[in-house]
């Protein structure tokens, strides 16, 4: 069983990744959001992200123990529902999704408040929460831009 929370901590090893692993495992929801989850119905993909981030929580709190660090580099599932997040609900085009990355990546990266506040929750609710805050703060900036286009 503890194989499996770190799979699903590292994003099935996407945090494993020796370069930018929170960016390669938001590159890797978009492109699965882009081929596979846009053309399903909202409301599944809606389910798939609460159950990633119910798992998340879990998985993180676990693996952050184990490895007895606050927020690991490793764990990437955060980014991953972080990301699919904003994507929820976003129309499938190229130039759609190259926004969604590039405003969720630096609300991540950049951590503005109350990005850096959600952050100090604790355990897994942290580790995910932050995530959460700077997606919500990238998706509502897109669905202006994409709503005055």
């Amino acid at each position: 069983m503890k194989n499996v929370g770190r799979v699903v901590a590292t994003f099935f090893g996407l945090g494993f990744f020796p370069l930018a692993p929170g960016t390669a495992a938001s590159l890797a929801v978009l492109l699965f959001y882009k081929f596979c989850l846009a053309s399903l119905p909202w409301p599944y993909v809606l389910a798939l992200l609460f159950l990633l981030t119910v798992l998340g929580i879990i998985c993180s709190t676990a693996y952050s123990s184990e490895l007895q660090e606050k927020d690991p580099r490793r764990i990437v599932v955060d980014e991953a529902c972080g990301q699919l997040f904003v994507l929820l609900l976003v129309p499938p085009t190229w130039g759609a999704l190259a926004i969604a990355f590039a405003l969720f990546r630096f609300f991540d990266i950049v951590k503005p408040f109350p990005v850096s506040q959600a952050e100090k929750l604790p355990r897994g609710w942290g580790i995910m929460a932050d995530d959460f805050v700077a997606a919500a703060i990238a998706k509502i900036i897109l669905h202006i831009y994409l709503y005055l286009k």
